[in-house]
């Protein structure tokens, strides 16, 4: 068995039978969740796709989606949080700095060091809120950051910055309030508040050469965007997958045919989304990128059905705190916003809005 489908296995055994037990206690408790996190870094589960001379076992692309969904499937405030830091790992291993992947990588993976992100403000249009300035021995700092998860799980986070000619700034910063730099309460939201998220104020703050992972040009997260549109739909599905466990433990439970029927059908529709989700990721040349909108607004649509349909399934139990119907539908929510573009938008909307049919008159 190679390394990869060993990891693999232990991930999907972890979630199993640690993850899985407490998942409405994780939705609920922070202090659950920074258990399970700790446990992850005993399990070396915090940088799959780490090269290998770093102490990570290289994860293929294939395998790691396969990993996303099933955590996404058993907590997703799991997979919400912890794809924080599993994204740091990867864009400081492909960055320039060398020193800096040397400190860093080999403790990502055992969470000796544990780092978020915080650069989807280069996403927005217009001025940018989040700026670097090119000073003696580094750069200033200076700007919003809209969105940081993992307060108080995560010391540093990977910052993304505007620099004057327009290119990116990467940098692993403080997670924590210090002169120049203010980090705000936990924001109160309907799913996934336990992975601490907050915005982060930077006031003529430097930060030092040695601290910057790598410089993008002028537009690089757009067309990131663009290739990975299809990528990101695998937390929906991993979202929907949970759903249909549900709907699965209510069809094995109550003596209603309609149930297995419904049962089904989603089955069916889930291999078909994942053939279809697999093909759009093989290209991501510019002339596949409708196809691949639509299959990720399809993934949205079809988690956030999968999760209506647990809790129609469920009757009224679901709308308890401690069913997991509920915790599903919440975090569908999360999963149809996640690194949206207007593009996915749109998309989105589209799939959502079907044309009005025509009224049926009733004869008196």
């Amino acid at each position: 068995m190679s390394l990869e489908v060993e990891a693999l296995e232990a991930a999907k055994r972890f979630l199993r039978e640690e993850v899985a037990p407490k998942a409405q206690i994780i939705d609920q408790d922070s202090a659950e969740l920074h258990k399970i996190v700790d446990r992850m870094g005993e399990l070396n589960l915090l940088g799959l796709k780490l090269p290998q001379r770093f102490g990570g076992v290289e994860m293929s692309e294939i395998m790691f989606r396969i990993y996303q969904e099933e955590v996404a499937r058993t907590s997703g405030t799991l997979a919400f949080l912890t794809t924080q830091h599993q994204s740091a790992v990867g864009m400081i291993a492909g960055g320039d700095n060398e020193t800096l992947k040397q400190e860093y990588l080999p403790k990502m993976v055992n969470g000796d060091k544990l780092v978020g992100i915080g650069f989807s403000q280069l996403r927005r249009s217009g001025p940018p809120i989040m700026r670097a300035i090119p000073v003696t021995g580094g750069y200033k700092l200076d700007g919003h950051v809209p969105w940081v998860t993992g307060w108080s799980f995560y010391p540093e986070f990977l910052l993304g910055a505007t620099l004057p000619d327009g290119r990116a700034l990467f940098a692993v910063v403080p997670l924590t309030d210090r002169p120049g730099l203010k980090v705000s309460e936990p924001m109160a939201l309907a799913s996934m508040g336990t992975a601490m998220t907050v915005t982060v104020d930077f006031t003529d703050f430097f930060i030092s050469e040695s601290q910057v992972g790598f410089i993008k040009p002028d537009g690089w997260i757009q067309n990131s965007d663009m290739i990975n549109i299809a990528l990101q739909g695998h937390f929906a599905i991993g979202c929907a997958m949970a759903g249909i466990d549900v709907v699965r433990q209510n069809a094995e439970r109550k003596p209603f045919p309609f149930l297995q029927d419904a049962l089904k059908s989603l089955e069916l529709e889930l291999v078909e989304l994942r053939m279809s989700t697999a093909q759009a990721q093989r290209s991501s040349d510019d002339s596949t990128t409708p196809e691949r909108l639509k299959v990720r607004a399809w993934a949205i649509e079809f988690a956030v059905r999968c999760a209506h349909a647990a809790i129609a399934a469920s009757s009224g139990a679901a709308n308890s705190l401690s069913h997991p119907a509920q915790r599903i539908y919440r975090e569908a929510l999360v999963f149809t916003v996640s690194a949206q573009t207007p593009a996915v938008m749109e998309a989105t909307l589209q799939r959502l809005v079907k044309p009005a049919q025509p009224s049926v008159m009733l004869e008196g």
